[in-house]
């Protein structure tokens, strides 16, 4: 597993941009618990779908963004990985796209707590 990530451990791009991606994970982690105890019961996290009862979700929906990012992070260290020595470029791609989801869901979650609170 170590010769695994070998490659990308060299690269400062890829590791500076993973390293400030789950920083920002557990930075939004540690606004959620935070403010857990502030939250209604039901929390309006799927803002995509009609209005009313169908975008609210119960507190610990609110965490769902976050299982998404992470696995979304997973996924490309994992490509990442495997295709840096034939195309570096795209790992680094991956890495600003991990790192673009993590900033976003960062904001998202931000500003879905200020709004109910």
């Amino acid at each position: 597993m170590k010769e695994f990530f070998k490659d990308i451990k060299d690269d400062k791009t890829i590791i500076s941009a993973f390293l400030m991606n789950f920083s920002f994970i557990a930075v939004t982690i540690i606004y959620i618990l935070f403010f857990y105890g502030k939250l209604p019961p039901f929390v309006p996290i799927f803002n995509q779908l009609p209005w009313g009862e169908q975008r609210l979700g119960n507190q610990i929906t609110i965490f769902i963004p976050i299982l998404i990012s992470l696995l979304i992070s997973a996924i490309n260290i994992i490509i990442s990985a495997s295709i840096y020595k034939k195309i570096p470029l795209i790992s680094r791609m991956l890495t600003a796209i991990s790192l673009l989801v993590g900033i976003l869901i960062f904001l998202f979650i931000i500003k879905t707590i200020t709004l109910i609170i």
